[in-house]
């Protein structure tokens, strides 16, 4: 009997084919990210040095550079992601990485 492929199986075969395609390394990352931290930064390092119009691998980059305790690091990659979704019109992706870079550097703050 033949077990179905995990989803990181079928990626991975993905990324063999084409280790070039964003989506796929983008969809690696994420897989990686909970349980292999450090293999899921590999594949973010790929997208913001091969694909930095790629929007959506900066906010994730950045919370895992956070999470590494690599607080400036992160608030450069907030930065660059800020520039690259406002020079694609990507709005809604500037404020989620607005938002991120503001806790990052500690100015998100609650009204009393």
């Amino acid at each position: 009997m033949n077990t179905p492929a995990t989803r990181l199986q079928q990626l991975l075969a993905f990324y063999e084919d084409d280790p070039t395609d964003a989506f796929t390394i983008y969809a690696l990352a994420t897989e990686y990210r909970a349980q292999e931290p450090e293999r899921a930064w590999e594949f973010y390092q790929k997208l913001l040095s091969e694909h930095p119009d790629y929007v959506g691998t900066y906010y994730h980059a950045g919370k895992l550079l956070e999470q590494f305790n690599k607080k400036d690091e992160a608030e450069k990659v907030y930065r660059t992601g800020l520039k690259v979704a406002r020079s694609a019109g990507q709005q809604h992706a500037a404020s989620e990485l607005l938002q991120a870079l503001n806790s990052c550097l500690g100015l998100d703050y609650e009204d009393d």
